[in-house]
């Protein structure tokens, strides 16, 4: 005899579970106050953080990617002067991976083209450099830098990294106003900054918000040894078997790399990152020293 649909109904009740998170009373934004005694600041902040805690696919990605590239962001931040805090906005742009936005917005830190020129990444035909975490993010400092000296405030940075610095400014000047949280902005820019906090506050304890892994389970950083060219490669297939790798591997460490050749007739250094073949098998990585154990918290 088949289950009543009320003792249907009593099992999804008992089963299905979707719990209302406790909104944390302090956040900050590279040290600056986040005003959460604001119920449309409290209620944007949980608006973000439910969509981060229970979008587990996405979520859990970000962490395990985060493993292999925040140690490549991290020191470039710091190096120029810029909070640690904005390393989330990887996240928030691309959710750590070299993609295109419909609007043209390419790779980890989703540059335009003409952004990406105006702080010197090189993007033509056969190079985008929007496409190489290190310079991609000596990129995205500069812009940084050049908008927190417009606004003296990292939350409207950041704000602007998202909308552009007119759609910041003129809001501020038409409404009168000189904090985010008291700006009305567009929806995307208005979500912005509390997507970066609820990111953020996951990251800070996982394992409270639910997600569970263990050190193997993360992506690890994978060493590479770099090498300069200075001249043109007609058959990157070819130089990537005299490196002992394939081509396959040569672009996925080297995604800026546009054509399955390099013409460089300027004769320009171009530094190429070359992995050792045998740091790519997982039986390697597993015997690293560097992973650790996390501890994992039991379910109540």
């Amino acid at each position: 005899m088949g289950i009543s649909d009320s003792e249907y109904s009593e099992a999804v009740s008992h089963n299905l579970k979707a719990i209302a998170l406790d909104i944390p009373v302090n956040q900050d934004f590279a040290g600056e106050k986040v005003p959460m005694d604001m119920f449309y600041v409290r209620e944007a902040f949980d608006r973000e953080l439910i969509t981060n805690v229970y979008w587990h696919s996405s979520t859990l990605f970000m962490l395990k990617r985060a493993n292999r590239y925040f140690p490549v962001i991290e020191p470039i931040l710091a190096k120029n002067n810029i909070p640690d805090d904005f390393k989330y906005i990887v996240l928030a742009e691309s959710n750590l991976t070299n993609t295109q936005s419909p609007s043209g917005a390419v790779g980890y830190w989703q540059f335009l083209k003409a952004t990406g020129q105006m702080y010197g990444l090189e993007i033509n035909d056969e190079i985008d450099e929007r496409y190489n975490l290190e310079k991609s993010t000596e990129a995205a400092c500069k812009y940084l830098s050049d908008s927190y000296r417009t606004y003296k405030n990292w939350t409207l940075t950041a704000a602007s990294y998202n909308s552009g610095p007119d759609n910041i400014s003129k809001p501020m000047a038409a409404q009168q106003e000189s904090s985010f949280y008291d700006l009305l902005l567009n929806p995307e820019t208005s979500r912005y900054i509390y997507r970066i906090l609820a990111i953020k506050e996951v990251f800070a304890d996982p394992a409270k918000y639910g997600f569970h892994y263990r050190s193997k389970d993360l992506y690890p950083e994978i060493p590479c040894k770099k090498i300069a060219i200075d001249s043109g490669i007609r058959d990157l297939a070819a130089f990537a078997r005299l490196q002992g790798i394939n081509y396959k591997i040569l672009k996925e460490f080297n995604p800026w790399l546009r054509k399955s050749f390099l013409t460089n007739k300027s004769k320009k250094v171009y530094i190429l990152d070359i992995p050792n073949r045998n740091d790519l098998l997982y039986s390697t990585i597993l015997k690293s020293d560097s992973l650790q154990d996390l501890k994992l918290q039991p379910n109540k």
